[in-house]
């Protein structure tokens, strides 16, 4: 197996890393207690110059997202960690909050110490019940230790965090459309401008809003410094990255790798190499809402925001989903429109009816009944799809799509020509009434 330089799992196998007292007795707590004695401003220096870039997806330097915090506005800071992990694929998060709970609160202490906050909170995806029961316990203890809530550490600051359950809707990852739904509202994202929940974020206040892992790395950035960390990865993307390996794969599992780690190597000294010796086919890198890659797009592929990039694809949130040569593309690209349809928030017309309209072409396709002109009226919805709407979400439906099709069009050009074929056979009156006969859905 590979080695890497651990940063947020070194302790991860410790029994006990998830309690108080284990997470301190390996140096935790000791970041924020030198944050406390150091100027806040020097504090998000210290981050910036690290080059930590946010771990959710969209890789904005973390340092840089704080900066724009407005100082003396008559109005509270809030601090929010985004662990509304929705996103197919990915599962990272779960293990952190699972095993390292106290690692992501210091982390948004610090956070909170840099732009003189006193209120913080964790959305927490609602299917996460045992992540949840583990962060409420380590709330707890950090209250009964005087580690949150008035005059932390004995320092003077006080700082209160709370635990808010989602209700289930991916459209909440999104960080406006998490800051309605916790505001109560309706979880739709938020029309832009402004573009930074830093200026205008909850309850229309200044807001940090960071991803579960973007969190967890800082604490190791101020015991170390900026330099240690900036040290490992690439010239452009710092540090290590927390990857869910999974699909036909020996080992799947939660790997932490140094940015710029080779993909091959990744998948075949973290991975175990291919499930039962089978040929690799494709590659989804960062979650299921990034372009696909075929087998023969890999070669020489390094595992960082600017690696994957140059391939026509996005490291996003690490999710790494690998697909052998016995997966059919055209069930596994409809699985995909099922979920973004479903999941669409409704707000944009575009995305509530483009991707409904793709999910049943798709059906079509795999029931057997493709039409001449299905490839380009895909291209054609997707057009108008991304670009489009008020958040990422249409793009995340229009990406897949067009990278799944054009990739491997062969496939489902097949598809279609059968199908085609057989409604010569069968004559097109009899085809008409079997279509007819379908249930509205699939037609």
């Amino acid at each position: 197996m590979g080695q890497h330089r651990k940063i947020l799992l070194e302790h991860i196998d410790q029994p006990d890393q998830h309690t108080i007292t284990g997470y301190e007795s390996r140096g935790g707590y000791t970041a924020i207690r030198k944050a406390l004695t150091t100027d806040p401003l020097a504090v998000i220096d210290e981050v910036k110059r690290s080059g930590l870039r946010g771990r959710g997806g969209a890789g904005f330097p973390a340092g840089q997202k704080w900066s724009f915090v407005p100082r003396n506005t008559g109005k509270p800071t809030y601090i929010i960690c985004n662990a509304d992990e929705s996103e197919p694929g990915t599962f990272k998060d779960r293990l952190l909050l699972e095993r390292l709970p106290h690692s992501v609160i210091e982390g948004m202490m610090i956070a909170a110490w840099s732009v003189q906050s006193h209120w913080m909170c964790v959305y927490i995806r609602g299917e996460y019940a045992f992540p949840y029961t583990r962060l409420k316990q380590a709330v707890d203890e950090c209250y009964a230790k005087g580690y949150l809530g008035d005059n932390i550490f004995g320092s003077g600051y006080s700082l209160h965090l709370v635990v808010h359950r989602g209700a289930g809707a991916y459209i909440c990852g999104e960080e406006t459309g998490l800051i309605e739904s916790l505001e109560g509202k309706k979880g739709q994202p938020r029309l832009k401008p402004p573009f930074f929940p830093a200026t205008m974020g909850l309850y229309y206040s200044p807001t940090i809003l960071n991803n579960v892992e973007t969190f967890c790395a800082v604490p190791w950035i101020l015991n170390n410094g900026a330099e240690a960390y900036a040290a490992i990865g690439t010239e452009k993307s710092k540090g290590t990255k927390l990857v869910s390996a999974s699909g036909h794969i020996n080992k799947p599992g939660v790997y932490e790798i140094e940015m710029g780690y080779p993909f091959t190597r990744f998948l075949e000294e973290e991975c175990g190499g291919m499930l039962n010796g089978a040929k690799l086919k494709a590659v989804i890198p960062g979650g299921s809402s990034v372009p696909v890659l075929r087998a023969d797009e890999i070669e020489g592929a390094t595992m960082d925001y600017e690696g994957w990039s140059k391939l026509g694809t996005f490291l996003g949130s690490g999710g790494v989903i690998v697909m052998d040569d016995s997966v059919d593309m055209a069930d596994a690209i409809l699985n995909l429109a099922h979920f973004y349809a479903h999941e669409s928030c409704g707000q944009c017309t575009p995305c509530r009816e483009g991707g409904h309209w793709v999910e049943k072409i798709f059906q079509r396709m795999v029931d057997g009944n493709g039409l001449p002109g299905d490839l380009e009226l895909l291209e054609t919805i997707c057009s108008q799809i991304a670009g489009h709407t008020i958040c990422f979400l249409g793009d995340s439906i229009a990406m897949p799509v067009r990278s799944f099709t054009s990739k491997f069009k062969d496939e489902f050009s097949k598809l279609i020509t059968a199908s085609i074929e057989r409604g010569l056979l069968e004559g097109t009156s009899n085809r008409q009434a079997r279509l007819s006969a379908q249930p509205a859905e699939h037609q």
